[in-house]
């Protein structure tokens, strides 16, 4: 048993190649959003100034996902089903204090999020462990945000939208994210969507409205005149796709540019949708198997579909992520396929299974996708020589000249360390 733990521990995601390829990583981002640049760029500058700088910024990174992670034990707890806003007969809505714990917590976790870079560079430890390990936690908020958001609508019948449909708007958020690395991928450059912005913004505030007002407030209908009218639920569902969907056009343009100006991979088609595959797999799966499913299984439980789904698209986005940074060939096929494809027909062929399989699914592929965020850390931590919540290396620097200084032999040297 021990020998097995051990080898888990010491497994090894990453290939030589990609080790190698992270070296000459540089990043490169575009952020153009008004509220970014004007509001939250200034605060962030001015607040992070009043962090000690032993203060490690993965560690604000880490945090900061935590936050996120507490509103969805929180609302998990009181809300599996999301039944507890829909206002249903025997429901017992969510205690009060809790929407004003996920406005803070959803605000915290986007102050964290975006002052950990500058805390970086700000210490000199700037670099791709920084970047990979924010980027990866960023695709598991993916499936986090619109899940807790869905608990202030609930799955009422007149004045929000059925679990089915909320599903898929948590696709086309997680299709978002995954498009905006493949764009990343194909041209060298993160062109930072506005939509993220935006969003943490209008969560922190609809939080704080249904912590003052109740969520009650959110149940009624606007009216379109001629057209008649429409219940708010809708309305959100509507935006939430919009916000998430703005950018594909913007994607598309940019990669085309890429080729016409000769600034991007220039990859040949089929290696420039290559990344595209394991996402594409997983979405019809994904999507088929509620459509197909004997037990109605996300009407009986949808948070776990959420979950599944939220988790797996992380993995494929961490990948692809890891392929984006290193500059080596991204995967064309995802491990675990066979197996979600198998446990779906087995639950059209067993309905009885159907509900065991889907939890069996989520255990696996959340502690395998934890399993490769850990290891992959891991190995990159080695590789920098740094430890990943500290601003320390993973190996003192040897002294060679008896003059050192103490101080001097505990920072070492930086350039290693000085990754832009």
């Amino acid at each position: 048993m021990q020998g097995v733990r051990q080898q888990l521990l010491d497994w090894r995601y990453l290939t030589r190649e990609q080790i190698d390829g992270f070296d000459n990583y540089k990043y490169s981002a575009i952020d153009t959003s008004p509220l970014s640049q004007y509001v939250m760029h200034p605060f962030w500058d001015w607040l992070v100034k009043f962090f000690p700088r032993w203060f490690a910024p993965n560690l604000m990174t880490f945090l900061g996902f935590l936050f996120s992670v507490m509103n969805l034990v929180l609302l998990s707890y009181y809300d599996w089903n999301f039944e507890a806003s829909s206002g249903e007969e025997g429901t017992t809505p969510i205690p009060t204090w809790v929407w004003l714990c996920a406005a803070i917590n959803i605000f915290v976790a986007y102050t964290l999020d975006g002052i950990d870079g500058k805390q970086a560079r700000r210490i000199g430890l700037s670099g791709p462990l920084g970047e990979l390990f924010d980027h990866g936690l960023d695709s598991y908020t993916a499936m986090i945000i619109p899940t807790c958001l869905y608990s202030i609508f609930g799955r009422s019948r007149v004045y929000s939208v059925r679990p089915m449909r909320m599903y898929y708007v948590c696709l086309t958020v997680y299709f978002n994210f995954f498009v905006s690395h493949w764009e990343k991928y194909n041209t060298g450059i993160l062109y930072l969507p506005w939509g993220y912005d935006l969003s943490m913004w209008g969560s922190t505030a609809m939080y704080m409205f249904t912590w003052w007002m109740g969520f009650e407030r959110w149940k009624f209908e606007l009216s379109l005149g001629a057209l008649g009218t429409i219940p708010l639920g809708n309305v959100m569902e509507a935006v939430l796709h919009v916000s998430a969907m703005a950018n594909l056009p913007l994607v598309i343009i940019n990669v085309y540019n890429s080729y016409a100006q000769r600034t991007g991979r220039l990859l040949s088609p089929w290696e420039a949708l290559r990344p595209m595959w394991p996402f594409i797999t997983y979405f019809v799966l994904l999507l088929l198997w509620p459509i197909l499913s004997p037990n109605d299984i996300m009407e009986r439980d949808p948070r776990a579909m959420f979950m599944l789904s939220g988790t797996i698209f992380s993995n494929v986005s961490c990948r692809l992520i890891v392929s984006q940074m290193s500059v080596t060939r991204a995967e064309a096929w995802h491990w675990q396929t066979p197996m979600f494809l198998l446990s779906m027909l087995v639950s059209l062929w067993l309905p009885a299974l159907e509900r065991p399989l889907l939890y069996m699914l989520l255990i696996v592929t959340t502690l395998t996708h934890w399993h490769y965020g850990a290891s992959v850390v891991n190995q990159m931590c080695e590789h920098f020589n740094r430890v990943c919540f500290t601003v320390h290396k993973r190996v003192e620097y040897q002294v060679t000249n008896p003059e050192e200084t103490l101080q001097e032999r505990k920072e070492g040297p930086t350039t290693a360390l000085k990754q832009d």
